[in-house]
């Protein structure tokens, strides 16, 4: 595949876990890949390790999204895929988190998300072959977990958003999907993942019994990409190891 050919992808949160997962495995495929997020140092390592171009930005400013995804357009002449793998997790009760802790979650969740979604729909909607548009959601948007209030109600809203987008435009082909992973080991989870007992307890709460990888999110996220899934849209995929759906064996 010629470099002009190539499709033009956009992974907002791509120096994160999956982010960085997504991001090296679509330079595996010759992919033109743009990086948005917030950490510039690790946007640039990711960038420099993979041949991406990186660009600072924080998701939650919807004026800089908007210029991104013009900038973008203007360079390589259309967009074809947009990810977002910005996110965050906040693991308290209802009644113990403020007013600013539910604010950032939502902003950093949801708000990236629709920004995400009303700056790409714009352009993709009047490009040839229209798109494909990844959110990421949580297991916890579905199966009621301990302690997710705030994550859960943001996740939620990633889902609500991808469904209704995807109705709203697949008259333009573009197409809008949402992963759904179980606790998945990156740098966020870390607090969790790297405690032996809280490890222990979350594998065990999976049928497959075990925490996520990385890589096995951002295999789900590139092929909900590939224009080969061209009648795939309004699908939540849980990459969760039968979390959402399935009872674990006590």
């Amino acid at each position: 595949m010629s470099t002009e050919n190539s499709p033009v992808i956009i992974i907002f949160g791509g120096a994160g876990g999956i982010g960085s997962a997504v991001t090296r495995k679509l330079a595996r495929q010759g992919c033109r890949l743009v990086l948005a997020g917030r950490n510039a140092e690790r946007l640039q390592s990711v960038a420099t390790e993979t041949g991406a171009q990186a660009i600072p930005l924080d998701a939650r400013d919807s004026a800089a999204v908007d210029a991104l995804i013009q900038s973008v357009q203007t360079s390589h002449g259309r967009v074809d895929g947009v990810v977002n793998c910005a996110g965050s997790i906040l693991l308290k009760s209802a009644h113990l988190i403020s007013d600013q802790e539910f604010a950032d979650t939502m902003a950093t969740n949801l708000t990236t998300a629709f920004n995400l979604v009303r700056a790409t729909t714009r352009l993709m909607m009047r490009q040839a072959g229209g798109g494909s548009i990844v959110l990421c959601s949580s297991v916890a948007a579905r199966r009621g977990l301990v302690n997710h209030e705030a994550i859960a109600a943001a996740k939620a809203g990633v889902e609500g958003l991808a469904l209704a987008a995807a109705a709203s435009y697949a008259r333009f082909g573009v197409r809008v999907n949402c992963v759904a992973p179980g606790l998945t080991r990156t740098e966020m989870t870390r607090s969790l993942t790297q405690n032996e007992t809280v490890a222990k307890m979350s594998a065990a709460l999976h049928p497959l019994g075990r925490i996520g990888e990385p890589s096995e999110v951002a295999s789900a996220i590139c092929w909900l990409l590939d224009a080969e899934q061209s009648w795939v849209t309004g699908q939540i995929i849980g990459i969760d190891g039968g979390l959402g759906q399935v009872q674990a064996r006590s």
